[in-house]
């Protein structure tokens, strides 16, 4: 009876300790004044304490909504969620930024975090799978962050991020073009020539000055004289000899 009693007691102050484990940042540090919470915030942010920084960064937007230091408190959340590799909540972070600063030049880099998240979440799938998988598999998060580079690049050409976005938007359209034509050429081998024509020309239409147009160009040639489409593969053994390919 003692030791179901010293049980539901001690049950009782985990559930306790939970609780409070889990409680609302904002009132952690309730009472702190708002240039408190954002100087220590940046002091976290800088000794590479990221969970703490956005904490305090959080608090800062739900007590003080209205602090003068409110939006840039919302640019280190997404560079502390960047540091701490939680890229779903970087994107989360800087897509809230987006919404609410628009015509804010800072949101160059917002656009620019949320590009490399997308990046550094999914650019691992181009050295995990096989073309056969890669066919099948969703390549939104990688066009996304493409886009995303590109507005900052067009968009916002006098950002210090824009040169950096610029070379990233011509790695990833390279990498894309290259998976593209894998896919098309596996295809190709396995006798499906339809598939592999599309692929070539989805190579070729979208993703101009990639090595991949090259091969594209053969890959679709000798998909049309399987396809014994004699007028078609003339018309693209013409635009290989013209452009000395």
């Amino acid at each position: 009876m003692q030791l179901l009693k010293w049980l539901g007691v001690m049950g009782a102050v985990l559930l306790m300790a939970g609780c409070a484990s889990s409680t609302d940042p904002a009132e952690t540090y309730r009472g702190e004044s708002a240039e408190h919470i954002y100087t220590q915030g940046e002091k976290a942010l800088k000794n590479h304490h990221y969970e703490e920084a956005i904490r305090r960064f959080d608090a800062l937007d739900v007590q003080y909504p209205y602090s003068p230091h409110s939006r840039q408190a919302q640019l280190h959340v997404i560079y502390a969620h960047f540091m701490h590799e939680d890229y779903p909540s970087t994107q989360s972070a800087a897509e809230r930024y987006i919404h609410a600063w628009p015509a804010n030049p800072d949101v160059a880099y917002a656009y620019y975090m949320r590009a490399l998240a997308y990046y550094r979440q999914n650019i691992g799938i181009f050295e995990r799978i096989f073309p056969v998988e890669l066919s099948r598999r969703d390549l939104t998060p990688i066009k996304q962050a493409f886009q995303d580079f590109a507005v900052v690049a067009k968009q916002f050409p006098k950002s210090p991020y824009a040169p950096a976005a610029a070379r990233y938007m011509i790695h990833l359209r390279n990498m894309i073009a290259q998976h593209e034509l894998q896919v098309g050429e596996y295809y190709y081998k396995r006798g499906a020539y339809v598939a592999a024509a599309n692929r070539a020309t989805e190579v070729i239409r979208h993703y101009q000055g990639a090595p991949a147009v090259r091969p594209a160009l053969y890959l679709l040639a000798n998909s049309y004289h399987q396809l014994h489409s004699s007028g078609s593969e003339r018309e693209v053994r013409e635009i290989i000899r013209y452009n000395h390919l």
